[in-house]
């Protein structure tokens, strides 16, 4: 029996995507609490925190695309084709946010907010263009003969703003989470009382979106609903609820880690009821995995260099991790 080299591309790119929504996703959180904090200093030290990593974590997003691209060029050429515009929105906003990180501390005093609001204003539109993006996603492409079909705008329609929208609360859930674990004082008090707060926001942005898809696509209802998919997927939604009733909790003690640990398993779970709702397609609604795969030679090559690239990601990650791991406190670097 030989290897099912879509599938495992298909776990691959996953995995890629996953690993940059949850690495980019907390450094992308805090750009969007800026505002929340108007002291220099507080900013300084929310900055720094993700300083040595903002840059690294972003090679998951190229790993994915790079991935798509290798192994379904269909798919890879009818989605770019139908999500331009929010994914060329979203690449601006990157390299706005990416420019503010390195200006923001050699600018002069006068002109610091200048780089504040790029940071801001970058990592806002990043997040909300990705979340347009999985929102049109969702709500499936119009492909004939192999072509995308529909028009300029077919991304823009209230579902992808809400996805937007709730992916914003996401990430700034997440970036809550990571100063709880990486500052003191009262920045970290701060950090929790928001947590509480973003925590009820993302619970009410998941309930939404579990109901308003399965309402508008007959097929996801069919998947969720249908026996005996029903009990074997009633398990995602139930953790989600004992992941916040754990989160909420664990803001209210001493342990550090614990919020962003299950900040993480929260949008992992949101993460895998979407996945749960299009598998097998990897152009929803109708062409899957299989359909859209190049050939097994290419796939086999690639995914050569896949295996031997991918362990090199995560063990350089995880050093640069374990090196600057620890508080950042104000006016000093990593203890």
């Amino acid at each position: 029996m030989g290897i099912d080299l879509p599938l495992v591309w298909a776990v691959i790119i996953l995995f890629g995507v996953m690993m940059y929504v949850i690495m980019d996703g907390f450094d992308l959180g805090i750009g969007i609490l800026f505002p929340f904090f108007g002291a220099k200093e507080d900013r300084d030290v929310m900055m720094n925190t993700v300083a040595p990593f903002w840059d690294g974590n972003e090679t998951w997003l190229v790993l994915g695309g790079a991935g798509l691209m290798a192994a379904f060029p269909l798919a890879y050429s009818v989605i770019l084709s139908a999500l331009y515009l929010p994914i060329f929105f979203m690449l601006i906003a990157l390299i706005f946010r990416g420019v503010a990180f390195e200006f923001r501390f050699k600018a002069r005093a006068e002109r610091r907010w200048l780089w504040d609001q790029s940071f801001v204003g970058g990592s806002v539109a990043a997040t909300f263009f990705q979340g347009v993006t999985l929102g049109a996603y969702l709500n499936g492409i119009t492909v004939a003969d192999g072509r995308y079909a529909g028009t300029a705008f077919e991304w823009l329609t209230p579902f992808s703003v809400f996805t937007g929208l709730g992916l914003i609360a996401a990430y700034a859930l997440l970036g809550a989470t990571w100063l709880i674990m990486k500052t003191e004082g009262p920045l970290h008090e701060r950090m929790r009382q928001l947590t509480r707060s973003l925590a009820w926001v993302l619970l009410g942005v998941i309930v939404v979106i579990s109901l308003w898809t399965p309402f508008a696509h007959p097929q996801i209802a069919a998947r969720w609903f249908s026996f005996p998919n029903l009990v074997w997927f009633a398990p995602v939604p139930l953790l989600v609820l004992l992941t916040v009733y754990g989160l909420l909790r664990s803001v209210r003690g001493e342990n550090h880690l614990s919020p962003f640990i299950l900040a993480l398993i929260l949008v992992f779970l949101g993460y895998s009821g979407l996945g749960i709702s299009l598998w097998p397609y990897i152009i929803p609604p109708d062409i899957t995995i299989w359909q859209a795969a190049g050939p097994a030679q290419s796939l086999g090559f690639t995914l050569v260099g896949a295996l031997l690239v991918i362990p090199v990601i995560l063990m350089y990650t995880g050093f640069a991790y374990w090196v600057f791991r620890g508080k950042v406190r104000h006016g000093e670097g990593y203890h």
